[in-house]
């Protein structure tokens, strides 16, 4: 996690030099619309706009990985459970995983 912050900062502080140091204004166009802006303004809306996009292409998999863990979660207390019966005592009951209802 320290690494991927580090870069993310190397990568802010590159955009924010290139950013600074093209300070024109420019004319976008869009389709029928155009209008002038700073070279700053289009740089950073352009890099939110890809960390968004980066953003929203990681949620499935963000959401198929809480899955998985909830499903060997409930899997693991069933596990844990039967080894306790072929023991002959009770199982220790473990805590829920946090977010999800067991």
């Amino acid at each position: 996690m320290k690494a991927v912050l580090l870069v993310l900062v190397v990568l802010l502080a590159l955009v924010a030099a290139f950013a600074v140091q093209n300070p024109g204004i420019i004319v976008v166009r869009f389709l029928t619309f155009s209008g002038y802006t700073s070279l700053l303004v289009v740089i950073v809306a352009a890099f939110a706009a890809g960390v968004v996009s980066a953003g929203l292409a990681a949620l499935p998999g963000f959401f198929r990985r809480r899955s998985e863990a909830r499903v060997a979660s409930r899997r693991i207390r069933e596990l844990e459970a039967e080894v306790g019966d072929l023991k002959g005592k009770p199982a220790v009951p473990t805590p829920p995983a946090p977010g999800g209802t067991p």
